[in-house]
């Protein structure tokens, strides 16, 4: 009998290496173990790692573990265990007024304050180790740094000047107080004025500052466009398709081949129609409905970008870099090249598409019964837009929607009414704030900033939508399959708490915040209905709630008053999307969960870096607004708008104008004479003399004081003379 040849033995986990490094875990074993600071040297020979290679393999791991703050290097060149030494380590998040603080890594809510003096030799962004020493002088912990781990800025984004001779960049980022020193023969072709990319040199100590060469040169302060690249690369937003990427969308043609349309459900006879704003280029659903019995038949039709986006490949791994498509009001930067989130994967009019679709079916009370996922080719019979569907089924335009279309979007409509009375009876969350759109000129600059009005056709296609990403979650959990849930928790108590103090003194019911649900949201928002100042509590209640995140974790969605949610329905413009594509089809294709090549680790990453990824996009976007804000104010100096108090600080009321949702600042010295203290809990400044209030809500008429571009303020003063005195009262305090 012939012997069967021996197996290999398996390697090591050790990176790509072909030699045995211990992983992060074994390290930190080892220096637990040791129970002292340990040498490099000393490592290697109790490992039993020899020569050069595995001395510098090894020390590439252990910086590794610096910059993630799990040990550090002392000045002595000795590695020692952070746990062991008492010491914090997190992400520095500086301040405009030069201190800062560290967002900590232990996961500790309560931020570490730095001072000026400690944030002299740090950028934000960098990643520290520090020791608390003590309490500032609100109570806060205050730290002291102890070793920079990581340098979490190498390029800053700013505007060239000189100054007696000398070339300074001056940061566009609030964040960073340094100035950046251009040193001679550095500053390349950037002339005083313009806005440019300089590469860090040398980073800021206690006693020096920051040089640096400058790179590139993106422009002048008033150039069309500026603001977006400016956003652009501070926020570090890829928007340059490496080569392997170009290479293999040039393989791609502009329709999908026979053989990938073969063994799909076929839809193309079914009336499936695309419904978006009148400026989407990119379409990722399409929806159909059909009455069936007491209730609906639902097909959500969603672009298959798995099939063109294999896992690992140059495409997916540019895709995690990118994290989510960037909509900025003067253009977008993709998720995906423009052939994929434009073309193939885009349920473009009368063309096949290859699509992910969830069918459903729905009880007359807008409960999905039953649901199931299929692999399907279809062909979209129109592209319709809200305001066409909104006025067709208001019935002030019968043709603005195709004859043979009406009866589907009809029924569409049915069926949203059931899914909005269902929706109410679990008490999500009903904030339907207002949204502004910017409408540009041929400079780039606003024209107009219009209110976009949310009608049926919006909340129809978002009913629909939330519907699939449910059963899409509850499909990851039933065959417990590793993927991205979107999570939101429940409001922080302590904000929460803040909030309630506030409703409280307008004579409103209040739920404990630690048993706070959406149906209680909702009952508040019930209560201030009508109110003038109903749409600033409601922004107020808002800022109450958590930000939502992507975790393989499932703890329900707050909002939505759902136990599981994820998102499934805009994979060309979101990665997490595609990350549940992938679970769906493994399984539906006949794979096991413990086959699946995601493990828990993994989705825990991913769902951290697309969480970062969107908040960056946030950041990114929210940045470019407040530039074409200030710039559209910029030559309305001394103009008087009509504004409401949407925050009240010490140091003055934060107003919002009313047409423009444009926020700016009227300071404390712009209000009548008078010594003012700040009330918390009543969201109120108040004279110590003449007893007169401003608070969080009221209408007031201002003047444009003062725009600073640099900055990206806006001052407003108050008009006295056209001011709602009825709103606005004195209240005499009692003498004590």
């Amino acid at each position: 009998m012939a012997r069967k040849p021996a197996k290999k033995p398996r390697k090591k986990k050790a990176g790509n290496y072909q030699h045995p490094i211990p992983d992060r875990s074994a390290l930190l074993d080892y220096l637990t173990e040791r129970g002292r600071p340990v040498r490099v040297d000393k490592m290697l020979g109790d490992l039993g790692l020899k020569g050069q290679r595995m001395r510098s393999l090894l020390v590439d791991r252990l910086n590794k573990m610096v910059r993630a703050g799990q040990i550090i290097e002392n000045r002595r060149g000795v590695y020692c265990l952070t746990a062991k030494i008492d010491l914090v380590t997190g992400t520095v998040s500086g301040h405009k007024d030069g201190f800062g603080f560290v967002v900590r890594d232990d996961g500790d809510e309560e931020d570490v304050y730095l001072s000026a003096r400690e944030m002299r030799s740090l950028f934000d962004g960098d990643r520290v180790a520090i020791s608390i020493i003590g309490k500032d002088r609100r109570g806060k912990p205050e730290g002291k740094l102890v070793e920079v781990l990581d340098r979490g800025t190498r390029e800053v984004v700013g505007q060239f000047i000189r100054e007696r001779g000398i070339g300074v960049v001056v940061p566009d980022n609030p964040k960073i107080s340094h100035r950046v020193l251009i040193a001679k023969g550095e500053a390349g072709r950037a002339r005083p004025g313009d806005i440019v990319v300089v590469e860090i040199l040398d980073f800021p100590s206690q006693v020096e500052q920051a040089t640096g060469r400058i790179s590139r040169v993106l422009g002048a302060p008033g150039q069309k466009g500026i603001a977006t690249e400016i956003a652009i690369e501070s926020h570090g937003i890829p928007v340059k398709w490496p080569k392997a990427v170009r290479e293999m969308v040039r393989k791609y043609g502009k329709t999908v081949p026979s053989a990938a349309k073969k063994g799909r459900l076929d839809l193309r006879q079914i009336d499936l129609v695309t419904i978006d704003g009148a400026d989407a280029r990119d379409f990722d659903d399409a929806v159909y409905c059909e009455p069936v019995g007491k209730g609906w038949r639902l097909l959500v039709a969603i672009a298959d970008v798995a099939h063109y986006v294999d896992a690992g490949s140059p495409l997916d791994q540019q895709a995690i870099v990118r994290g989510t498509s960037v909509y900025f009001p003067d253009r977008v930067v993709p998720m995906l090249p423009e052939v994929l989130s434009n073309g193939l994967c885009s349920l473009n009019p009368k063309v096949d598409r290859l699509c992910m679709v969830c069918e459903m079916r729905v009880s007359a009370e807008g409960k999905v019964t039953r649901s199931k996922f299929h692999e399907a080719v279809m062909r979209s019979k129109a592209r319709l837009t809200y305001n066409q569907v909104n006025e067709f089924l208001s019935g002030n335009a019968p043709r603005a929607v195709p004859k043979n279309l009406g009866p589907a979007i009809r029924h569409l409509h049915a069926l949203y009414r059931a899914f909005a009375k269902a929706r109410r009876r679990r008490g999500a969350l009903e904030l339907d704030l207002p949204q502004t759109r910017f409408e540009l000129d041929a400079n780039g600059e606003i024209a107009r900033i219009a209110t976009v009005p949310r009608n049926d056709a919006h909340r129809l296609i978002e009913e629909c939508m939330i519907a699939a990403n449910v059963e899409a979650a509850k499909f990851l959990r039933r065959h417990r399959i590793q993927g991205l849930f979107r999570v939101h928790a429940r409001p922080d108590p302590d904000r929460f708490d803040e909030l309630r103090q506030y409703l409280t003194s307008l004579g409103l019911k209040v739920p404990h915040p630690d048993h706070v649900t959406p149906k209680q949201f909702n009952a508040l928002l019930g209560q201030i209905k009508g109110r003038e100042d109903a749409s600033v509590i409601a922004m107020q209640m808002l800022r109450s709630l958590t930000h939502a995140e992507y975790s393989p974790t499932n703890i329900g969605h707050f909002g939505l008053s759902l136990e599981t949610y994820a998102h499934f329905t805009s994979p060309i413009r979101r990665y997490p999307d595609l990350l549940v594509h992938r679970a769906i089809r493994h399984i539906i294709r006949g794979g096991k969960p413990g086959k699946y090549r995601y493990g828990k680790n993994e989705m825990e990453r991913l769902g951290a870096i697309t969480s970062q990824h969107e908040r960056r996009a946030e950041e990114a976007t929210r940045d470019v607004e407040a530039w074409l804000k200030c710039q559209y104010l910029e030559d309305k100096l001394g103009e008087q708008f009509h504004g409401v108090v949407t925050s009240v600080t010490r140091f003055g009321l934060f107003v919002q104008l009313t047409d423009l949702m444009i926020d700016g600042l009227v300071h404390v010295t712009s209000l009548p004479n008078d010594y003012y203290h700040y009330e918390p809990s009543r969201q109120q400044l108040v004279g110590e003399r003449s007893g007169q209030s401003f608070g969080l809500g009221e209408a007031i008429e201002v003047q444009v004081q003062r725009v600073d571009m640099e900055t990206r303020r806006i001052d407003f003063r108050p008009v006295w003379d056209g001011y709602d005195h009825d709103r606005l009262r004195s209240r005499k305090r009692r003498r004590r």
